[in-house]
């Protein structure tokens, strides 16, 4: 029954690009496949909004499970209904960062600009050797999918030299490179202020009293339950950090997007607030002291406060050598303490030297922040002016 409906759904969508026109001023946008209003599209549209261009523009959001609070003239529909094949067919502009559903035909009058979401240390795409994903077990037929669906990319957004480089080889882009930095650190250079660290903190639900630790791990590609959903593994001890930490600091938790575990945190009410893929992280880069992470691509966003950053690698060998592996050396490269274990990384922080990790911090910067400058939403915006 369900290959009947997907038939279905993909005949009908083929249907309607063939006899829908394209409406030449409609955007359509999403965030990691609709679970979220957060990210580069969401600093894309913020900038429209912010400029006047929602009042000629004809925006649209989709949404998986609930409607977000989005200010300007928008529309939102939901992720994978009749109305969303509607106008996908239908749009002039696509913005989004992730692949979207094979099946989906981009038509010779639309644009697609692929945000894409994070500068690369974990390899990606064409350069794995092996996959372990959800729904994944062929590397050779997960590679074809996804350099097909690169291909349907008009336009992809890299943050630096270093992944314009890297996101060619890997997707086998062959189209327009961006390389302006990322949209949603825009709001980096123009909020890193103390007003604006205040005024989230109320917001969030933040204590004003106590250093922010942000806790922003990647997944893991083989830690998923039976029902085919990532899972959060943490292999810190969030008590021994509640014990040696809680007078100074609360932690918020931060999951990767892919992550769709319910976590009873009811344990540590007061020292841990966490916060799902719904939540946009740049948010809480501003109101947060500091980093803890792993690989995730996070650090490079981060960096651009130059705030400390702490890196806990309790898998490192298996990551690396069994799971994704890296485009750099990891232990040559992080700006800030690497730890194993959760005692090391209480240590780290409690004893934490910043001119320790200056000249690394300043060449880790150097490499991968020298085009992020507050106008990344500016020039797409620009780009799509020219489009429509």
């Amino acid at each position: 029954m369900r290959k009947i409906v997907k038939k279905a759904v993909i005949f009908l969508y083929r249907v309607m690009c063939l006899i829908l026109p394209v409406k030449k001023n409609r955007i359509v946008f999403d965030s990691n496949l609709g679970k979220s209003y957060a990210g580069n599209p969401k600093y894309i549209y913020e900038y429209i909004v912010t400029n006047g261009y929602d009042k000629k523009w004809d925006c649209i959001w989709f949404y998986e499970n609930e409607r977000y609070k989005i200010s300007g003239r928008s529309r939102q529909i939901k992720y994978g209904r009749l109305r969303y094949l509607y106008y996908m067919a239908t749009a002039r502009i696509w913005i989004f960062d992730s692949r979207q559903p094979e099946f989906l035909i981009r038509r010779k009058n639309t644009y697609y600009i692929q945000t894409w979401h994070g500068t690369p240390l974990k390899k990606l795409a064409l350069d794995l050797e092996d996959v372990f994903m959800v729904n994944e077990s062929d590397i050779e037929v997960y590679k074809k999918g996804f350099a097909k669906n690169a291909h349907t990319w008009d336009y992809l957004i890299s943050q630096n030299a270093y992944s314009s480089e890297i996101f060619r080889r890997a997707f086998d882009f062959q189209n327009e490179m961006l390389e302006i930095g990322y949209p949603r650190n825009d709001i980096l250079f123009r909020e890193n202020t103390k007003e604006a660290v205040e005024h989230y903190r109320r917001e969030l639900g933040l204590p004003l009293d106590k250093k922010i630790i942000l806790y922003a791990p990647t997944w893991r590609d083989d830690e998923f339950s039976d029902d085919k959903k990532y899972e959060f593994r943490p292999q810190i001890s969030f008590d021994l950090l509640k014990k040696e930490l809680g007078d100074e600091y609360v932690i918020i938790v931060k999951y990767h997007y892919l992550i769709m575990d319910a976590v009873d945190w009811s344990p540590y009410h007061g020292f841990i607030y966490p916060f799902d893929q719904s939540r946009d992280i740049a948010e809480l880069f501003i109101v947060s002291d500091m980093l803890i992470t792993d690989y995730s691509s996070v650090m490079f966003d981060y960096s651009l406060l130059k705030r400390p950053m702490f890196f806990f690698a309790y898998d490192l060998y298996k990551y690396k050598n069994e799971l994704r592996g890296f485009y750099f050396s990891y232990q040559d490269e992080m700006p800030g303490p690497i730890s194993e274990t959760t005692e090391k990384l209480i240590e780290d922080i409690k004893m934490y030297d910043a001119s320790l990790y200056e000249e690394r911090y300043r060449l880790f910067s150097q490499k991968y922040n020298s085009v992020d400058n507050g106008t990344a939403s500016q020039q797409v915006v620009e780009l799509m002016e020219s489009l429509i």
